[in-house]
């Protein structure tokens, strides 16, 4: 029995009506440049997904729970339900191209309080993805440093490059949309040239290599904890940590041309092809350990680097090193875009306290300026109790996906919910919509379930899982700015009114 692929509507390869004209129809005046293409916003989400860094930076949580088996087998199952995810939301994306994203499709399509939990889901989730990308790339600089010079990091020292790293990624953003979709087309060439770079290093140089039953077939428990069944769902968090921040190309959809279908075609894209590369870079790795216990117990903090000094030598290691900490930059660059912009469309709608500050976007660049320095304020804020806790890293890795992950079912609920009250945009999964839908919301509750998990075995203050008290206080936190903001938030009916004119010309400075 053969099943025929889904069915794009035919305006998905027609030009769709003027954005900007679609935007004004959905409430806003176009104030931000719209001078990002098709594969610069592909390139924005597959950057923030960034194989190399997430795969490169979680590996050493895969070798523990679960080992080989787990990590290939479920980077494979992952990828598929992701993919789920990503088309049903790339349907609603399609139908409300906006910077708001997730939380504007909740307010359309479920009311005021849905996109309001919605956007501060989402809004958590983009602010801790950043100081989880930044700071793992500093711990990656620190292991770099360490071969080349033998720099010992400590704490503070890692602070004091997190700090830097977010100030260079800070100054990126403010010079535009137009660099920073220059920076993440040549990102997404940097990121497949160093997995076929490092993954054809890792083939070809070492003598020795596991054997295929060993990758696909090992089981290793690390944990703590006996049931083995219990041990490979956790695994399963590698590939969907990975897995996240697609959203990212509908963020940018108010600069990006032919939004309606290019923002939906680059979170599709973008999740197919880091599942393609990602399966090749973990299978390389897996393939090249030469010492489970010592990559597990690395020196270098790093087990990845591990791997790579004992396949390849120190001096190849390092140069391979240097590959993965430029794309963790290109990585943690392209998240502050999408961070920033979600606080610009965030207080748009005056969700958040200072809306009049962080919606305001420079006249010069088209770029909300100080939305992207709270944004990268923030994120160095959540990162600060590094300097007193090892876990605080874990706990800014909790924050990102138990924000961002229940966010992006929200709207494909709401879409199927509604039924045939949804009008879908030009790129739509006709006939499979509702199927799909449900597939994607099934895993996202599934995973948010085991995001809450604890990890190890015993639980303690520093070994446990802190995502619940992330949503929990999220949730609380939310609930209480409601009573205060909720007669001025609100996303627009329609643009046009002159009160709502008179304001986007004050914000534009």
């Amino acid at each position: 029995m053969s099943v025929s692929p889904p069915k794009w509507s035919a305006s998905d390869r027609t030009p769709p009506k003027d954005e900007e004209e679609r935007l004004r129809e959905l409430g806003y005046q176009p104030v931000l440049a719209r001078r990002m293409g098709g594969f610069g916003n592909f390139a924005i989400s597959f950057s923030v997904i960034s194989i190399l860094s997430g795969c490169m930076t979680l590996y050493g949580f895969g070798l523990n729970t679960g080992g080989p088996s787990v990590m290939l087998w479920g980077w494979l199952g992952v990828g598929l339900f992701v993919l789920f995810v990503g088309m049903a939301l790339a349907e609603v994306t399609s139908a409300y191209p906006t910077s708001g994203a997730l939380y504007y499709m909740a307010d359309r399509l479920g009311g005021r309080k849905w996109g309001w939990y919605t956007g501060w889901l989402n809004l958590l989730g983009l602010l801790g993805a950043i100081a989880g990308i930044d700071y793992g790339c500093a711990l990656f600089m620190g292991a770099f440093f360490n071969l080349q010079f033998g720099f010992e990091p400590t704490p503070g020292s890692t602070m004091v490059i997190f700090v830097c790293i977010l100030l260079l990624h800070a100054t990126l953003n403010l010079f535009g949309v137009r660099l920073v979709s220059l920076l993440n087309s040549i990102s997404v060439w940097w990121h497949l040239a160093g997995v076929a770079l490092i993954v054809g290093a890792l083939v070809i140089v070492p003598s020795d290599h596991q054997s295929p039953e060993f990758v696909f077939g090992e089981f290793v428990n690390g944990t703590g904890w006996d049931n083995p069944v219990y041990v490979a769902a956790i695994g399963l968090l590698l590939a969907q940590y990975t897995f996240s921040g697609y959203d990212a190309s509908a963020h940018l959809s108010e600069e990006t041309s032919n939004a309606s279908v290019t923002a939906a075609k680059g979170i599709v894209r973008s999740i197919w092809v880091s599942w393609i590369a990602g399966f090749a870079l973990l299978a390389g790795l897996t393939f090249a350990i030469q010492d489970y216990a010592g990559t597990q117990d690395s020196a270098t903090g790093v087990p990845p680097a591990q791997i790579l000094i004992d396949a390849l030598g120190t001096g190849a290691a390092s140069a391979l090193l240097l590959v993965v900490i430029v794309a963790q930059l290109f990585c943690g660059n392209a998240e502050v875009a999408a961070a920033s912009r979600m606080v610009f469309a965030f207080s748009r709608d005056n969700a958040l306290p200072g809306s009049a500050l962080w919606r305001k976007v420079s006249s010069r660049t088209q770029t909300p300026v100080p939305a992207v320095w709270l944004s990268v304020g923030f994120a160095c804020v959540l990162a600060l109790p590094s300097l007193w806790s090892p876990t605080a890293y874990g706990a800014v890795t909790a924050i990102n996906v138990i924000g961002i992950t229940p966010a992006y079912a929200i709207p494909v609920y709401l879409r199927l919910r509604a039924g045939d009250r949804f009008e879908p945009g030009p790129w739509s999964l006709g006939r499979w919509s509702k199927p799909v839908g449900w597939v994607a919301v099934s895993w996202v509750a599934v995973v948010t379930v085991l995001f809450c998990l604890p990890q190890s075995h015993p639980v303690t203050v520093d070994s446990m899982n802190y995502a619940s008290i992330a949503l929990a206080t999220v949730l609380v936190l939310a609930t209480v700015w409601w009573f205060v903001a909720r007669r001025s938030y609100g996303t627009p009916a329609a643009y046009g009114s002159a009160r709502e004119q008179a304001r986007i010309e004050e914000d534009i400075v």
